[in-house]
C-alpha cells in the first residue's frame, strides 16, 4: 500500500492506494456516520458495507443536481446527523462529487471520506477536493473546494467494472501521463495487456503515478489559479462534446485531447511523432469516437467552460509528452480549430 498526502491551506487529505476498501470501517467515526453510495455499488459491495446508514443515489451524471442534494440532506436530518457528523461516499466519481458537495454544506460543513470503485475516481475525480453538481446541461457549474479525509483506491474494485467504465477511467490516467508524466506514458504505451487485463499490481503502480502527480499539483494550487489549470487538458472540447453526443466522461475527454494535441501540433508545441505517439495511444485502447457537433453550437457549448474569461479562455497546450502549458486566447480561436479540423476531416 502507498500513502500519499495532499496539503492544502488548512487541510489534509490522505490517498490510500493499494489498501482494501472494506478497511474504511475501521477509519472512521463508530457513530454519526453516514454511507453515500449508488444502486449499482450498493448491489455489488453493499453487504460488505459498515453497520451504518446507506442512502443511494442513482448512477449516472442524472443524480449530480441540487434536488438530489437537498433530498440527502433530509434524510442525514432524519437520521439524526449533526454537525460533529460524517459522510464516506462509496463508489465513483458521481458519488464523490454528491458526497463531498452535500459534506462542505451540510450544518455548513463536516468531514467526508471517499472509498472510490471506479479507475476514473481513482486517478482523478476523488483527489483533490473539487466538487460539483449541474445546472441543466450545464457542468459542475455549481461547486466547492471539499478535502476529503481519506481516500481509498483500491485496485481490486476495479475488476467489476463494465469495460466502459473502467476505459473512460482510463482516459483520464492516460491525460495525467500527457501533461506531467512521459514515464508513465511509456508504461501504459508497453503494457496494453496488463492493462486490459487489469492487472492489480501494475494498476497499484499506475493510480501511484497518477495520484502523485496530481497531489503535487494540488497541494501548490488548490483553487485552481494557476498551476492546477492543466489537469483541464482535453476538457475544453471534450465538455462540448460530452454535452452535445452524450458520451461517457473519458471517452468525451480523450476526443477533446486529440483535439488539443492537434492543436498543440498546429501552434508548434509538438512534433508530427509525440501527436502520432498520443493519437495512437488513444486509438489502441479505442477511447476515440466520431463527433462531429453542428457550425452553430460548437459555440454555444464551448461558452459554457467555466475556464472561460469574458471572451478568451485559459486554454491547455501540451509542449511535449509530460509537459502541459495553459494560453489565454480568444474563444474564437477554439471554435476555429474544431471546425477547421472537423472540416479537413
Amino acid at each position: 500500500m502507498e500513502k500519499i498526502i495532499v496539503k492544502t491551506d488548512g487541510a489534509v487529505s490522505e490517498i490510500l492506494i493499494g489498501m482494501k476498501w472494506e478497511s474504511a470501517g475501521e477509519l472512521i467515526p463508530v457513530s454519526g456516520t453516514a454511507i453515500i453510495t449508488d444502486h449499482n455499488v450498493n448491489r455489488i459491495y453493499g453487504e460488505r458495507f459498515p453497520d451504518l446508514p446507506v442512502f443511494q443515489v442513482k448512477p449516472g451524471e442524472a443524480s449530480k443536481k441540487i434536488e438530489v442534494i437537498e433530498s440527502l440532506a433530509e434524510r442525514l436530518i432524519e437520521s439524526g446527523i449533526d454537525r460533529n457528523g460524517f459522510l464516506l461516499g462509496i463508489g465513483g466519481g458521481v458519488v464523490s462529487d454528491i458526497t463531498g458537495f452535500l459534506a462542505s454544506i451540510y450544518m455548513r460543513g463536516i468531514k467526508c471520506a471517499y472509498v472510490s470503485s471506479t479507475l476514473l475516481a481513482q486517478v482523478d475525480a476523488s483527489t483533490g477536493g473539487k466538487n460539483g453538481v449541474n445546472l441543466g446541461s450545464t457542468k459542475n457549474v455549481l461547486g466547492c473546494f471539499k478535502q476529503p479525509e481519506f481516500v481509498i483506491c483500491d485496485p481490486l474494485m476495479l475488476q467489476t467494472l463494465p469495460e466502459e467504465e473502467y476505459l473512460s477511467g482510463l482516459s483520464e490516467l492516460i491525460k495525467t501521463a500527457i501533461i506531467g508524466n512521459a514515464k508513465l506514458f511509456e508504461i501504459i504505451e508497453n503494457n496494453y495487456e496488463g492493462i486490459m487485463k487489469r492487472d492489480p499490481q501494475l494498476l497499484t503502480m499506475l493510480i501511484s503515478m497518477a495520484v502523485n502527480f496530481k497531489a503535487s499539483v494540488v497541494s501548490e494550487d488548490e483553487k485552481e489559479s494557476g498551476l492546477r489549470r492543466i489537469l483541464n487538458f482535453g476538457h475544453t472540447y471534450g465538455h462540448a462534446i460530452e454535452l452535445y453526443k452524450s458520451f461517457r466522461h473519458g471517452y468525451a475527454v480523450a476526443c477533446g485531447m486529440e483535439l488539443s494535441s492537434g492543436f498543440s501540433l498546429a501552434r508548434g508545441y509538438i512534433t508530427d511523432e509525440e501527436h502520432g505517439r498520443i493519437t495512437g495511444l488513444l486509438r489502441r485502447f479505442k477511447l476515440l469516437r466520431p463527433h462531429m457537433i453542428p457550425a452553430d453550437l460548437v459555440s454555444q457549448l464551448i461558452m459554457r467552460d467555466k475556464k472561460k474569461s469574458g471572451n478568451d479562455i485559459h486554454f491547455v497546450f501540451i509542449e511535449g509528452i509530460g509537459q502541459a502549458v495553459t494560453e489565454k486566447i480568444p474563444l474564437t480561436e477554439v471554435v476555429k480549430y474544431y471546425l477547421q479540423e472537423k472540416a479537413e476531416n
